[in-house]
């Protein structure tokens, strides 16, 4: 899925999240990029994706990508460069980050993946938890994990390390990293 897509259901949604949208032009492969590893290394191979191969989201892939794009742009709102929207101060960037979750997380709801919505807030929490610690590697093991556990299902692996995150143990982003790969692993996914 592309960034045009995620714009077109911005746009179809209307209000101050589509007035707030960059011109097309403006997306480019350099702000794809500044996703870090939410999105992963290639394009293709982030965590929206990664969910969209999981088991749990076969024949609704471009449903839970989607959901997951709003999310990241979300989450960029809040803490990075968001690749679409543009313009918002910093108050009103808080804000459509939010509506960005809120409309990811209803979509997932409408999908009734109820586990899957729980999954998704504690990845949204997690987030900023390691926002809030200036822990780039914890975010990304956040993202990674989460879309695993979205996409495959939740383990008792993933639950411990989401723990150790909520606990701030300096060991939680490779024990989400570890549950992600044995998770995948099980499941016929590749890490990435």
């Amino acid at each position: 899925m592309s960034l045009a897509a995620l714009r077109e259901a911005l746009l179809d949604h209307g209000g101050t999240i589509a007035d707030s949208l960059g011109s097309p032009d403006t997306v480019s492969a350099h702000t794809e990029a500044e996703a870090d590893g939410a999105r992963g290394a290639a394009a293709g191979t982030g965590a929206p994706q990664l969910a969209a191969r999981g088991p749990r989201a076969s024949g609704r892939e471009r449903d839970y990508e989607l959901l997951l794009e709003m999310i990241l742009e979300g989450s960029l709102l809040h803490y990075g460069a968001p690749r679409l929207v543009r313009g918002a101060g910093p108050d009103l960037a808080l804000l459509l980050g939010d509506q960005l979750y809120a409309l990811g997380l209803a979509r997932l709801a409408e999908l009734g993946d109820i586990d899957a919505v729980g999954e998704l807030a504690d990845l949204i929490s997690l987030l900023a938890t390691a926002q809030a610690a200036s822990d780039p590697l914890l975010a990304d093991a956040v993202w990674q994990a989460g879309a695993a556990a979205i996409g495959w299902g939740s383990t008792p692996e993933h639950a411990a390390a989401k723990s150790r995150a909520r606990a701030g143990d300096n060991g939680a982003a490779q024990a989400l990293t570890a549950a992600r790969d044995k998770v995948l692993a099980a499941g016929g996914g590749a890490p990435s």
